[in-house]
């Protein structure tokens, strides 16, 4: 992603495009945000935490809060958080996290270090990356606690909504107690060393945020603000998206391929298309808020500019592109009579005569392998469900297809061996309309 200034009115505040796009679920004193980012550069931060090896669409929000800073001029911080990952946010958690390595944070901070780089800015000089272990790892327990933890009362931390829920359900551990403690350690180091004056992290973190604000008043008398933004809500389960849902939608095309990550926003509620345009998108606001309100089947249209631009956001145009072509393949053209024309690069897609027939997501998987399954085993293995009980389930239903020809709702343990497909080389898979792989039999 080659970032460059955006079409923003001239004089537009930053703050103020934000929060009209919807960006904001609460802020510590508005008229103070607006003054500071009328002002000049502003350096703000979000912490993100190396729990796996990718980041995923619950990410995605506070990104582009970053990449929008990038873009206007402003000076954002993607913070790492290697050192806070060895304790755990209990933030939004029913239990405990599970306790990490230090191999695997390493590892797991190698794996989102790029997503984070490609949102910032940080090739074109416009963005910092930092990791909170290289002042975290290292403290001294007994002098922290004297210099930094004296200034926080248990009484009002036990009253933050993330301590409150566990201490109420599952129970919090003293580990996961100190994490506040180190989030606003967090924040003033870089108030100290990055002159960052702004923390933004999703609504769960208010608590966090506001303890890193009082304690940059108490340390160094300086006044600093805090925001927060909606969580992204998955409305199969009504709880926020996040690493531990079924089906989780990752950045990384190893754990989600990117046709995949094209259909889940091609096939997000026709009433949310709006507002994901505003969030998820750099298209102007008068652009997204007339696509939201497209008459009938075009609404369709809105929803593959969506899934184009924020496919070619976290995997660029290349594989944005093909991942359009192959759902016109698929499904055909949502506006086939081009009535919708916007900025968007999806507009002057026709595909190509050298396009890829299918385009499809392929797996390849060995015959011996392949003749070991049943019918739920290979719609499990090929990645169409999350387990074979799953697959099991989708099969009764009569979901699943072969490629043109519907399993009956009694084949889930029809044996592979011996289909005559696997003679021909590959199968398209099928999950109703919209779950498709090419299963290939490799040699």
């Amino acid at each position: 992603m080659t970032m460059s200034h955006i079409a923003n009115p001239a004089g537009e505040n930053a703050y103020r495009t934000l929060q009209e796009r919807g960006f904001f679920y609460q802020v510590t004193d508005e008229a103070a945000l607006l003054e500071l980012f009328g002002k000049g550069r502003v350096t703000a931060y979000i912490g993100f935490d190396s729990t796996a090896d990718s980041l995923h669409v619950g990410h995605l929000l506070p990104l582009m809060a970053l990449s929008w800073l990038a873009r206007t001029g402003h000076r954002p911080i993607a913070l790492l958080g290697g050192g806070t990952s060895m304790v755990g946010d209990p933030s939004g958690r029913k239990e405990a996290r599970k306790i990490l390595s230090l191999s695997d944070i390493r590892a797991f901070s190698d794996g989102i270090r790029p997503q984070l780089m490609r949102f910032i800015g940080l090739a074109e000089g416009r963005g910092i990356l930092r990791d909170n272990a290289d002042w975290l790892a290292n403290l001294n327990y007994i002098e922290f606690m004297r210099d930094i933890g004296r200034h926080f009362s248990v009484n009002r931390m036990l009253t933050a909504e993330s301590y409150r829920a566990r201490l109420e359900g599952a129970g919090l551990s003293f580990l996961e107690f100190n994490y506040m403690v180190m989030q606003a350690y967090d924040f003033l180091v870089l108030f100290r060393n990055e002159g960052c004056s702004v923390q933004m992290g999703g609504q769960d973190q208010w608590g966090n945020i506001l303890a890193g604000i009082e304690l940059i008043r108490r340390e160094e008398g300086g006044s600093a603000h805090g925001v927060t933004m909606p969580l992204l809500i998955d409305p199969r389960t009504n709880e926020k998206f996040g690493k531990t849902n079924s089906g989780a939608v990752w950045l990384s095309k190893g754990r989600t391929a990117v046709y995949d990550f094209y259909q889940f926003w091609r096939n997000v509620d026709d009433q949310e298309c709006g507002r994901l345009l505003l969030l998820f998108t750099f298209l102007p606001k008068e652009e997204c808020r007339g696509l939201s309100v497209l008459p009938g089947r075009l609404i369709n249209r809105a929803k593959e500019i969506l899934a184009y631009e924020v496919t070619q956001l976290c995997h660029g145009h290349g594989e944005a592109r093909e991942a359009y072509l192959a759902s016109l393949s698929a499904f055909g053209p949502a506006d086939p009579k081009g009535e919708v024309r916007t900025s968007s690069l999806v507009a002057d897609l026709a595909p190509a005569a050298d396009a890829p027939q299918s385009g499809l997501p392929t797996m390849e998987i060995g015959r011996s392998e392949l003749e070991s399954l049943d019918l739920a085993g290979l719609f499990a293995k090929a990645g169409l469900a999350s387990s074979k009980s799953e697959a099991r389930r989708l099969i009764r239903q009569g979901g699943a297809y072969l490629g043109d020809c519907q399993v009956p709702g009694t084949g889930e343990g029809l044996p592979v061996k011996g289909m005559p497909w696997l003679d021909g080389g590959e199968v398209t898979l099928r999950f109703g309309k919209k779950r498709h792989r090419v299963v290939r039999v490799a040699n």
